[in-house]
């Protein structure tokens, strides 16, 4: 993948203090972007920033509070941003939280469900007049292979009739699957030249992996290094999706290999019941009647 010269390019990566994030803001960071760091724990933001500065002096790379889980920090961090920054090239929607205990949002939704959808949604949304402003802008959002035979529970999205901490990841993965080719969608439908795209790192060895013990079994150890690849290789579909210049909006990228669980970035195609269009404008609904996020197209 060719090294990309983004000097002058403004980017928002959420949850970058660890993961994919990090990998992600350094890596843009080394070409020549202004890096935001959109980051719930500010202190670890500050140290991140300090290790990649540590290796890059001449890095752009600054942390700004945004806590997903709670929409007035979301409102609070757009405020911020609009005072500080005039456009916005590129917005990552990357942060993510798997399998917790059941939990709600500051605003009351189900945490998964609350952080990683209606929490990005609800940013991308108070953004949008920048992004529209901004000249070849686009938004990536991370969505997984969890998606794959997830489902929508609209009469349960907060999860009170029941609650299985994987099926609900499944579901804000799948939301963001479908978020980001309606956003594209519309997008295309108002002459807006911003362009959203979906991607995701296949099985990375992240944070939100516990791979075992440093002394496991070396037969373990090779199961895990061909079922996990490294945050390296993870995060080079949210790299491509971001700056690839031939994506025209609406494409999924993933890893190359067996299940698009390691390899190269490429092209991925979900399954065709994934695109529900009835599924898709509802998700888009609810997702504005909750987060009261009306997007704004004109």
């Amino acid at each position: 993948m060719d090294k990309q010269d983004l000097t002058g390019k403004t980017i928002v990566v959420t949850g970058a203090n660890s993961g994919i994030g990090l990998e992600a803001a350094k890596i843009l960071a080394n070409q020549g972007a202004h890096v935001i760091m959109a980051v719930r724990n500010e202190q670890k933001g500050v140290d991140a920033v300090a290790a990649l500065k540590s290796v890059n002096k001449n890095a752009i790379i600054e942390v700004m509070k945004l806590d997903l889980a709670d929409l007035s920090s979301v409102r609070s961090f757009v405020a911020k941003f609009n005072e500080k920054f005039s456009n916005l090239d590129i917005l990552i929607n990357n942060a993510g939280i798997m399998n917790p205990p059941y939990g709600q949002t500051k605003d009351g939704f189900e945490l998964q469900f609350g952080s990683n959808h209606l929490g990005h949604f609800a940013l991308t949304g108070l953004l949008l007049p920048l992004l529209k402003n901004t000249p070849g802008s686009r938004v990536v959002t991370l969505s997984s292979i969890a998606h794959r035979g997830a489902s929508i529970y609209f009469d349960n999205l907060d999860g009170s009739k029941g609650y299985k901490p994987m099926n609900f990841y499944k579901q804000s993965k799948l939301a963001n699957l479908l978020f980001a080719k309606e956003l594209d969608k519309r997008f295309k439908q108002h002459g807006i030249s911003t362009i959203s795209l979906a991607c995701h790192p296949g099985i990375t060895a992240t944070n939100l992996f516990k791979l075992g013990k440093k002394d496991s079994p070396q037969l373990l150890q090779k199961l895990l290094k061909w079922l996990f690849q490294s945050v390296e290789m993870g995060v080079l579909p949210t790299i491509y999706a971001a700056t690839e210049a031939s994506l025209s909006g609406g494409e999924y990228i993933g890893p190359d290999g067996r299940g698009n669980r390691t390899g190269n970035p490429a092209l991925e195609t979900p399954a065709a019941s994934v695109y529900n269009r009835e599924t898709m404008e509802k998700l888009w609904d609810v997702s504005e009647t909750l987060t009261g996020v009306v997007y704004d197209f004109s």
